[in-house]
């Protein structure tokens, strides 16, 4: 199950990024530190009082006039009410109120999300200061002073409690994020897929903006397939539209089992592109890299190569990868995809016996001893796998600090050339056990 969502909202410049920095860089879970991983601070991992949580900053956006303020604003509301379990609400308490906060106001209340009104910037509280916050008909205003840290606690004890209960089921389909930058072939590929013109194509730029859920059985088996499909980029638009688009990719990443990441093969794999599939590995998804649009490519002997080699220079983040070239407007290898998914979820459900995963080590640490720093040297007392989809691997070991990067890739690889992880991160995470415990 994906963690809860919490979504930062409102004007420019009233603290969304500081209190976004402030709780991320406190309790912040790094997947992983990889070198070539891009990160834009658009989302953090984060827990409160033993509750797990992501949080997803909507600040940033630079305004230019009344017209388009109200055009930005309500799409971070818009983006929201779609994505969020949670929605923090920042005002200024300085400034004030403005028209803006009231507009916002009623979509979020119209929205039945949770809602946490915050008034930032209040270093020395009294009553009078949020007085007039109430005005906005989202309850009682929480005083906070991001920068100063002041107030963080009461909103992240009343967001937690917010949450939804856990209301899991079992899982009765695959569920398939189909992501990718706009105009790669996503909506084309899912109406090839399920055999119906249930997406809308067309050549025309904003047509559809929702993340769109479809369940079908194929072979005998249920999937739902996510389409991300819909924004658009128009000529002469700010770089906003690029948030928005990866914002609803991202929601998509972290509901799904499996991703498919549909690249314009004619266009070549973008900064977009894997920004994107950055997003995926961070949140530790198998995944499938769709070649798409092959039938323009003009191809010899050595074609394909070509591809895979640009690829793995361009994912060495992510050389776990696998990729299907294929052509969702001809049918070329579409009816691969689904087995491709099926088996990339298999790689990151499978689970090392933990007998034979210590025999595996062991002998990893005898061929290659760990590099030893300040005359020590790290000891591996026992490993275990500790978690599945992204298989987790735990390494009890003498002292955590001693555990470097390269060593820790090579027990990866080691790891890897044992058994098939293709398609799925894995993680490696240590735990300290003295010697006497």
């Amino acid at each position: 199950m994906a963690n809860p969502l919490i979504a930062l909202v409102g004007r420019p410049n009233v603290g969304k990024s500081t209190f976004f920095n402030k709780v991320a860089g406190r309790k912040i879970s790094i997947t992983e530190d990889r070198p070539g991983v891009t990160r834009d601070r658009l989302y953090a991992d984060a827990e409160w009082r033993g509750k797990h949580f992501t949080m997803v900053d909507t600040g940033g956006i630079e305004l230019k006039s009344d017209d388009v303020m109200w055009k930005e604003i309500a799409k971070q509301a818009d983006v929201a009410i779609e994505t969020a379990d949670v929605i923090l609400f920042f005002t200024d308490g300085k400034d004030g109120l403005t028209n803006s906060d009231y507009d916002v106001a009623d979509i979020l209340r119209r929205s039945k999300k949770p809602v946490i009104l915050i008034v930032n910037k209040i270093d020395d509280y009294s009553p009078d200061k949020i007085f007039e916050f109430y005005s906005l008909g989202l309850g009682e205003p929480y005083a906070v002073s991001a920068e100063h840290s002041k107030g963080i606690g009461d909103v992240l004890d009343e967001a937690v409690a917010l949450f939804p209960k856990n209301t899991s089921e079992p899982v009765d389909s695959l569920k398939i994020a189909v992501v990718g930058k706009p105009n790669a072939g996503k909506s084309s590929l899912v109406n090839k897929l399920l055999g119906t013109e249930r997406s809308i194509v067309t050549p025309m730029a904003g047509t559809t903006r929702d993340a769109i859920d479809t369940t079908f059985t194929r072979g005998g088996k249920n999937y739902t397939l996510i389409d991300t499909a819909g924004i658009r980029k128009k000529k002469s638009v700010d770089d906003n539209v690029e948030y928005y688009s990866n914002m609803r990719a991202f929601d998509a990443v972290r509901r799904s089992d499996v991703c498919l990441l549909v690249v314009d093969s004619a266009e070549g794999l973008t900064e977009q592109d894997v920004k994107i599939i950055g997003y995926v590995h961070e949140q530790g998804k198998p995944s499938v890299i769709l070649m798409n649009k092959w039938d323009l490519i003009e191809k010899d002997a050595h074609t394909v190569n070509k591809f895979e080699e640009k690829l793995k220079a361009d994912l060495k983040f992510m050389d776990y990868y696998k990729s299907v070239y294929i052509s969702a407007k001809t049918g070329q290898r579409v009816e691969k995809i689904l087995a491709a998914a099926e088996e990339v979820y298999a790689h990151a459900s499978f689970k090392v016996p933990t007998g034979a995963l210590n025999d595996l080590i062991g002998d990893a640490i005898r061929l290659n001893e760990p590099p030893s720093y300040l005359g020590r040297r790290m000891r591996v007392f026992f490993s275990s796998q500790v978690g599945v989809c992204p298989p987790v691997f735990a390494l009890f070991v003498n002292d955590e600090n001693l555990l470097h990067f390269s060593y820790q890739r090579y027990l990866e690889n080691t790891i890897r050339a044992a058994y098939d992880f293709s398609g799925t991160p894995i993680k490696i995470v240590v735990r300290e056990k003295k010697d006497d415990e």
